[in-house]
């Protein structure tokens, strides 16, 4: 059942009516800690709309940085539920750095727990959210002007090669 909702929300995210909403929506549910890429949505609009570039890497920064505000919140709220583990090297290390360690909120695997961690050590809300969305901003724009730079050619081939 639930691989079928999944199917059934992909499908409906990756109509091409639904370019810049389909980026936010990948984009938000991507930074909370649902592990989904954002990266190739974004590509995918981009090359599909190059005129749409700035307007795709903007709707894809709010939409991720949105999803880090919730990632937030919920450690905010969880403050309790983990106190034992306040002795840890990495709480240390947010409490040393405060909201600059937001700009690492892009990373894989580790980014949107960190946006969690800086919740629940409640460091400061608006600097963090900045932090986070200048990482976030830089990650799309690196991963996407990368991406561009790959001639067509292999795209048609991983397309032949999937479908």
């Amino acid at each position: 059942m639930i691989e079928s909702a999944i199917a059934w929300l992909l499908n409906v995210i990756a109509a091409p009516e639904v370019g810049l909403t389909s980026v936010f929506i990948i984009s938000f549910i991507s930074a909370t800690l649902v592990p989904l890429g954002s990266e190739p949505a974004v590509f995918a609009v981009i090359k599909a709309n190059p005129e749409l570039f700035w307007s795709a890497i903007a709707v894809a920064t709010v939409g991720n940085t949105l999803g880090g505000a919730v990632d937030y919140w919920m450690g905010y709220q969880a403050k309790q539920t983990f106190a034992k583990e306040r002795k840890s090297r990495w709480f240390h290390w947010l409490e040393r750095y405060g909201a600059k360690t937001m700009l690492l909120a892009w990373l894989p695997v580790v980014g949107d727990p960190l946006c969690t961690l800086g919740g629940w050590l409640k460091l400061p809300f608006w600097p963090s959210l900045a932090y986070m969305a200048v990482g976030k901003c830089l990650r799309y724009l690196t991963m996407t002007t990368l991406l561009l730079y790959v001639p067509d050619g292999f795209w048609h081939r991983i397309g032949q090669l999937l479908g």
